[in-house]
């Protein structure tokens, strides 16, 4: 006979040892959902889990790069394996650099971002799309961003990611309408994480990773097809999106750009900008 906690329903998270990742995890827990959590930093993981008291029996550490798919391909095998096939699949894990189309090198951090932020979302649901076909039910999640809406000065990679991913993810859901299979793409506005928090340009409606998990908890249960969060960077984009390109080029002239690669300070995790 099958445990009660056997029964409960599964979530896998990538990019989910900091920022939103590791928020969402936390507000699937109390909600009730055995973990399979992916991230490249395992022991932060492992510290993270026994510092907030979870119940080993209800969650499971994957050691992946997204950015590589045979390794994220080969984490998303083994969470079936050992944990059967999730409820939800949440693809967050991503980077965000500056670039200068005029430097060769940042040529080579846009292909890192577009490796990290699209094919490995896509690599993400590779594993689950046929066994979620089957089975009739569940959710696949993208976290995209309002950045991919309109794009930024010194943020090209980034925003042209993003808009991939709000692409991508509402071709997937038109594939998979008659199938059972949920298709959920979330952009984000601000979020307080290790990667906005280099940021040197204003930032509105900041948000903290806990109150937006919280929020996206609920667009995802009620399987809303697209949500900006928070709702005023929604209309806040729209907005931009309708402003003629003169005038929106002459607003964002003076805007400080993304810092470049080499100009972070230290490697940053996986995360959401």
């Amino acid at each position: 006979m099958s445990s009660p906690l056997s029964n409960a329903p599964l979530v896998l998270i990538t990019g989910a040892s900091s920022g939103i990742g590791q928020a969402l995890a936390w507000r699937y827990y109390q909600a009730g959902y055995r973990l399979a959590m992916v991230a490249r930093r395992s022991t932060v993981m492992h510290a993270w889990a026994q510092a907030q008291g979870m119940d080993d029996n209800r969650y499971a550490i994957y050691v992946a790069d997204v950015a590589d798919q045979d390794q994220i391909i080969a984490a998303c095998a083994q969470c079936l394996q050992q944990q059967g096939l999730p409820d939800v699949v949440v693809a967050n894990a991503g980077v965000s650099y500056g670039i200068d189309t005029a430097e060769r090198e940042d040529l080579d951090v846009m292909a890192q971002t577009y490796a990290t932020n699209v094919i490995g979302m896509a690599a993400t649901f590779h594993a689950f799309v046929r066994p979620m076909q089957a089975r009739g039910s569940g959710k696949l999640v993208g976290i995209a961003s309002v950045a991919g809406i309109r794009g930024l000065p010194g943020h090209g990679a980034y925003c042209a990611s993003k808009a991939a991913v709000i692409s991508y993810c509402e071709s997937l859901r038109v594939e998979l309408q008659r199938s059972g299979v949920q298709v959920v793409t979330i952009c984000p506005g601000f979020v307080a994480t290790p990667l906005t928090s280099h940021n040197r340009y204003g930032m509105p409606f900041l948000m903290q990773p806990e109150a937006f998990a919280d929020k996206a908890f609920g667009v995802i249960a009620k399987a809303r097809s697209y949500a900006v969060i928070p709702w005023q960077m929604g209309w806040v984009a729209r907005l931009l999106r309708c402003l003629p390109n003169a005038l929106y080029d002459r607003a964002l002239a003076n805007r400080p750009r993304k810092h470049r690669h080499r100009e972070q300070v230290h490697e940053l995790p996986p995360g959401q900008d």
